[in-house]
């Protein structure tokens, strides 16, 4: 994808997140460059549906925590 195609389909699934939704896991990838996951933890930091952005356990993934657990 695209850094324009990724911004749409992940601010459709924030669209769509109810409010059971704890987080979602956004797979971007970490060889062919840095583009995508600059792109989702800068843009997504400040976003208001967005409690906190987590780097995941593997390299390639990052987490969009929308509430938290307890």
């Amino acid at each position: 994808m695209t850094r324009y195609q990724a911004k749409i389909a992940i601010d459709s699934r924030l669209k769509k997140a109810s409010a059971s939704t704890y987080r979602l896991r956004i797979v971007h990838g970490y060889h062919g460059g840095t583009a995508l996951r600059d792109m989702v933890r800068s843009t997504y930091r400040n976003h208001p549906k967005v409690l906190r952005v987590e780097a995941g356990l593997n390299q390639g993934e990052t987490d969009l925590v929308l509430r938290d657990l307890f």
